[in-house]
């Protein structure tokens, strides 16, 4: 692999692509740009000749910073092989999904991140089997018991002087959370991410957590472009329906 890193520590992303190329490789150089706005921790974008993964300072001198990288290695490994998930218009699927539909901007935005978890479920197929997956643990752990503590409950939305996290979106996450732990074996029955799935889905009933976990976690492991389409419309489909079902009973 052919890594060059911009602005910012070089030792994670160097580590990464050793530990990478034990069992993948890229055949297109990559280029790592570090920047200073820690509110774009990644970002991918790819053309024919290279990738490029733009991270903040903040995520790139974090602990997490190599199985970041890991993780983004493997959306480009994904990008370069073709897989349905990388390639295919997210846009014109979940548009598809939504056809007939009037949906909010709030629904719109959140299919979007679901698309996203669908993208990451095949890239972390990839670098979990290069190292251990304590870590990633940890950060779904603490990301998701801090949206449960953030969300809103109605009695005291009134004050709040920032924005909260949405529990619908909460509750979906929550289903990639298990959804990702389950498809590779990675925590026991009682770890304490069922518990705060668990409050994640009483926040937001009207998701349906296990059905989203469910969908998630069987997700092909080599779709072809057409059983990809069908599983990012049937999910969007169903998050509309849930979110249209929450918005009529408000």
């Amino acid at each position: 692999m052919d890594v060059h890193v911009r602005g910012g520590p070089a030792a994670p992303f160097l580590s990464a692509s050793t530990l990478f190329e034990t069992e993948y490789d890229l055949g297109r150089p990559v280029t790592v740009r570090v920047r200073e706005d820690p509110s774009e921790r990644t970002r991918v974008s790819h053309d024919d000749q290279s990738h490029l993964l733009t991270i903040s300072r903040q995520a790139a001198t974090s602990a997490m910073a190599r199985e970041l990288a890991l993780h983004e290695f493997a959306h480009m490994h994904r990008y370069e092989e073709g897989h349905p998930s990388h390639t295919q218009s997210t846009r014109e699927a979940i548009y598809l999904g939504l056809a007939g539909q009037s949906v909010e901007r709030r629904t719109l935005s959140h299919c979007y991140q679901i698309a996203n978890h669908m993208k990451d479920i095949y890239a972390d197929d990839i670098w979990l089997d290069v190292v251990p997956a304590n870590k990633l643990v940890a950060f779904l752990e603490s990301s998701l018991a801090a949206a449960v503590a953030d969300t809103p409950r109605k009695h005291q939305a009134w004050d709040r002087l920032t924005p909260a996290a949405d529990p619908d979106i909460t509750a979906v996450n929550a289903a990639f959370a298990l959804a990702l732990v389950e498809r590779h074996e990675l925590v026991d029955a009682d770890h304490p991410l069922y518990d705060l799935a668990h409050a994640a889905a009483q926040d937001a009933p009207h998701v349906g957590l296990d059905e989203f976990k469910r969908q998630f976690r069987s997700l092909a492991r080599d779709p072809d472009e057409s059983e990809y389409r069908k599983a990012l419309v049937d999910v969007t489909q169903a998050y509309a329906t849930a979110s249209s079902a929450n918005q009529a009973a408000d």
